[in-house]
């Protein structure tokens, strides 16, 4: 099943969804994949300098490395390809106007947000509020070509 590549679809179907729990981003130098499977994470990243994971905060003390700040998650219910073109900028965007730093990681089905802990209702409000506009943008293209049709 492939996703979905039209932006205004997109947005308008976001489904911003706040994740319970707290989140770290950790690193284990000159690990391989599997390792720090104990840490649970829900995401990892090789890079040259060492794995990537994002972990429960509450297994944090386990990985024996210094995490980089408390991290909510956002997934937006919406089923994006991999391909598809601005998805990314825009939420990006939403969430720079009111100062709110983002990691996103783009997964199969879905987009995940990690947002500072403390700003995380305040993101997934301005996250609501893209979707709400980019629907009334829709509904209004819409009505507009149903009225072109009917003249």
């Amino acid at each position: 099943m492939s996703g979905l590549t039209d932006l205004q679809t997109l947005l308008a179907g976001l489904k911003p969804n706040l994740v319970p729990g707290d989140y770290v981003f950790v690193t284990l130098p000159d690990a391989k994949f599997g390792d720090g499977a104990e840490l649970e994470p829900i995401a990892a990243f090789t890079e040259t300098e060492g794995m990537t994971l994002v972990i429960p905060k509450a297994l944090a003390g386990k990985s024996g490395q210094q995490s980089s700040g408390e991290f909510r998650m956002i997934t937006l219910h919406v089923h994006s390809a991999l391909n598809a073109v601005g998805l990314t900028a825009a939420v990006a965007d939403a969430l720079t106007k009111r100062g709110i730093s983002a990691n996103i990681i783009a997964a199969y089905y879905h987009d995940h947000v990690f947002v500072p802990s403390s700003r995380a209702d305040d993101a997934l409000d301005a996250l609501k509020a893209l979707a709400n506009a980019s629907a009334d943008r829709a509904s209004r293209t819409e009505v507009q070509r149903e009225e072109r049709k009917s003249s």
